[in-house]
């Protein structure tokens, strides 16, 4: 067990209910959508745990997923992903691929290669898109209202 939680449970308690109810909303609203939540739910964690993490900034959670959301779209259009080798090469192409913009471009954010691997397995839709728009949009918005009020508990 941490040994700051019995001093400090009070943020544990409030911050992961916070993170609970972000990813409630987003999934109430969203639920077409369970492989870009997934991503949006380690999100939901760096954006509640580790507020103070450079992974945590809008620049970054926006132009990770985004990033993420483009490059797993781009290829899950390449042929043969009935082919299991090819399937695996497209994958790890894929998360490769984005980590490599996310660092070059300076927008690190960890789960957007979830949302890379996410949409590289279902495709480029209209309902994943604006899910993914509106998840990263709402989950900035809420990081960047609350950092001034959330601690980090890592």
């Amino acid at each position: 067990m941490d040994p700051k939680f019995p001093s400090y449970w009070k943020p544990y308690i409030l911050q992961s209910s916070y993170a609970a109810g972000t990813v409630f909303f987003i999934t109430l609203l969203l639920s077409e959508n369970p492989v870009v939540i997934a991503s949006i739910g380690a999100t939901a964690f760096i954006v509640f745990a580790l507020p103070n993490n450079i992974a945590a900034e809008p620049k970054r959670i926006i132009g990770g997923h985004f990033l993420g959301f483009f490059i797993g779209s781009c290829f899950a259009v390449f042929p043969f992903m009935h082919i299991v080798l090819f399937k695996a090469m497209w994958f790890a192409l894929s998360i490769g691929f984005t980590i490599l913009l996310m660092v070059v471009l300076d927008f690190e954010h960890p789960p957007a290669a979830g949302t890379s691997l996410g949409m590289t397995l279902v495709g480029y839709s209209n309902s994943a898109a604006i899910a993914i728009i509106i998840s990263v949009l709402l989950l900035t918005i809420i990081a960047y209202l609350s950092k001034p009020y959330l601690e980090d508990l890592v």
